[in-house]
């Protein structure tokens, strides 16, 4: 079997994608392979699909961006699927999930994955169950032997990384149980299915049982294997609770035995969080996992703002930007509502990539250098240079053209009261380049 990036870079390897990364992150190539070997940082890219994107997520790198996209027992639309991943490639998410739930899941994977040249993931058991319940008519029929079976066939299409709920397990559930209650009840499909199971079979997890199997059919494609959050927090009241916490632990544990295997591991969390505990969910992940890339979906750190739950989440993913997460699942303003659409898609990867950029800027002051410029544009009224240097200048533009001022110089917003055309350059000249 081929050594994966984490055993390489162990021997002192390094690769073709840490050279890549190294270049596209402005770092060492040495001191990429080093975190690599560490596990502190992990590179997506499963070697039976060529042509994909290099994404190095982890310690010291820009934060990422995933989008996710998929079917569903209502719509199941591949080409509406196709035209969403290729839009995610096209406003530069760094990664996608295909999640679909309904129609052929084998044919959409497939179709999707030759839509895009980014690295996709998945959860495994939505299409387990999903299987399980068209041939059984109960899904807690679920055969276990079934379920590895589909994780290979998943990696033998060329999937770079899975959300898969090993931390799901008796002691979790037990934990739960004690607890009594839950604001937000379980909100992961693929953990609410899992737990399921396991009381309808009175078993264990066989993910988290049999993990050393896991790891061996990720190591067999160097997939990234995300341990997934099933147990997250769906209400802010619910966030850090004994159940969501018991997860967490074990999740921790199995990133470092995941790693000591040679596997390369993410950790997932945390779902619904309150804006003043978000620092402290990071810093518990990175402590107790050894500094494991942290994949965060969100979070979201308020339950009322369905329809606008991109800025929501926005908020969130600034701060776990901020405070050291390292792969952001976005939020779209279909969030809780529908499948979202196109237009969803869009505007989810964009509040999200906007987000993580405050997040990057906060922890890096170097990164700043482009919003220091763009404020010099905007004092010279130079708007050419402005939109040159914006995130969205097609957004920008469309926003101008569509209120163009009599002044060009100037914007319909102020008009003849433009205070950079009075007064913007007053004390310009007082300013040194080096200042500027």
């Amino acid at each position: 079997m081929a050594k994966t990036q984490l055993e390489l870079a162990r021997n002192g390897i390094v690769t073709p994608l840490m050279k890549q990364v190294a270049h596209d992150e402005g770092k060492n190539p040495q001191w990429i392979r080093e975190l690599v070997g560490r596990g502190e940082i992990v590179i997506p890219n499963n070697p039976n699909r060529s042509g994909q994107k290099v994404v190095g997520i982890g310690t010291g790198l820009r934060t990422k961006v995933n989008a996710s996209i998929g079917t569903s027992s209502d719509i199941k639309d591949i080409e509406l699927e196709k035209r969403k991943a290729r839009i995610a490639e096209e406003e530069q998410a760094d990664t996608l999930m295909e999640l679909s739930t309904g129609g052929d899941l084998d044919l959409i994977r497939r179709e999707v994955l030759s839509a895009t040249n980014l690295p996709v993931g998945n959860v495994p058991l939505y299409q387990a169950f999903s299987d399980a319940g068209r041939k059984y008519h109960n899904a807690n029929k679920l055969d276990p032997e079934y379920l590895f079976e589909l994780i290979e066939r998943q990696l033998e299409d060329g999937l770079s990384f899975m959300a898969i709920h090993c931390g799901i397990n008796r002691f979790s559930i037990e934990r739960l149980r004690k607890q009594g209650f839950r604001y937000g009840g379980l909100v992961s499909k693929g953990g609410t299915f899992m737990v399921s199971w396991m009381e309808y079979n009175n078993c264990e997890n066989p993910l988290y049982e049999q993990f050393d199997r896991v790891c061996g059919l990720m190591k067999k494609y160097d997939a990234v294997l995300s341990l997934g959050n099933g147990i997250r927090a769906g209400s802010i009241h619910d966030s850090h609770d004994r159940a969501q916490m018991a997860e967490m632990i074990i999740n921790c544990e199995l990133a470092e035995l995941g790693r000591e295997m040679g596997c390369q591991m993410m950790v997932e969390g945390p779902g619904h969080v309150p804006l003043d505990e978000i620092a402290g969910n990071i810093m518990l992940e990175k402590r107790m996992s050894g500094n494991a890339p942290y994949y965060v979906l969100g979070p979201l750190p308020a339950d009322t703002g369905a329809g606008y739950d991109h800025i929501t989440s926005a908020i969130g993913a600034a701060n776990s930007s901020r405070y050291g997460a390292d792969l952001i699942c976005y939020i779209t303003p279909a969030e809780h509502l529908a499948l979202p659409n196109e237009e969803d898609v869009r505007e989810g990867i964009r509040a999200t990539r906007l987000a993580a950029r405050i997040g990057d800027i906060a922890r890096d002051p170097s990164l700043r250098e482009s919003d220091k410029q763009i404020s010099i544009a905007r004092r010279d009224t130079n708007w050419p240079r402005q939109m040159e240097l914006m995130m969205f200048p097609d957004q920008a533009a469309k926003i101008r053209e569509d209120r163009a001022p009599e002044d060009q110089n100037t914007c319909t917003m102020c008009g003849d009261f433009c205070a950079m055309e009075r007064g913007g350059s007053l004390f310009a000249d007082d300013l040194s380049e080096e200042k500027r």
